[in-house]
């Protein structure tokens, strides 16, 4: 049960990575650009706020 679960969440996040790729592709190039223009720390800093906002979300709908 829970790794159906988990091919559902990945197969649905696979779908929502995809769809700024496929509507606006310069602009996704764009945005990759800047990104890897950033600071080490930056990345970080935002990979953690995307990781606190996922949580609380799930604790939200759950």
């Amino acid at each position: 049960m829970i790794w159906h679960d988990l091919w559902v969440a990945l197969a649905l996040v696979m779908v929502i990575e995809g769809i700024w790729p496929f509507l606006n592709p310069l602009s996704m190039r764009r945005a990759m650009l800047a990104i890897a223009k950033q600071e080490n720390r930056v990345l970080r800093i935002m990979g953690l706020v995307s990781m606190l906002a996922g949580v609380a979300l799930l604790y939200l709908v759950n």
